[in-house]
């Protein structure tokens, strides 16, 4: 069997990473970390839209039983991806699509 991901290990340029070398970052707090997930119908169809804010950016990811994949607009401030959260659910409203569930993520 030809296995495709042959490789040198010597090849790969890693560097040596000491624990030290990550006290650089920030440690986020949970509570600076806020989610909400919104779930809508359609049509015997199901979407999902949910965005996820921290203290230096967000993101939006949106799941379309019409699209084959998820997609993703990653914000760097936070307020825009609320902001665009906000419109991109009034407008999934205004093309018919009701919100089933408004909140916290689900669990379970």
């Amino acid at each position: 069997m030809n296995n495709e991901f042959d490789f040198d290990d010597e090849e790969l340029e890693f560097g040596n990473f000491d624990e030290e070398d990550f006290d650089n970052f920030d440690e986020m707090e949970l509570s600076e970390v806020t989610m909400r997930t919104a779930i809508l119908s359609k049509n015997n169809m199901l979407a999902l839209l949910c965005v996820k804010t921290a203290t230096e950016g967000g993101a939006i990811c949106r799941v379309d039983p019409r699209e084959a994949n998820p997609a993703v607009q990653i914000y760097d401030d936070p307020q825009k991806a609320i902001e665009w959260f906000t419109k991109s659910l009034r407008t999934s409203k205004r093309n018919g699509w009701q919100v089933v569930y408004d909140g916290l993520p689900l669990q379970g």
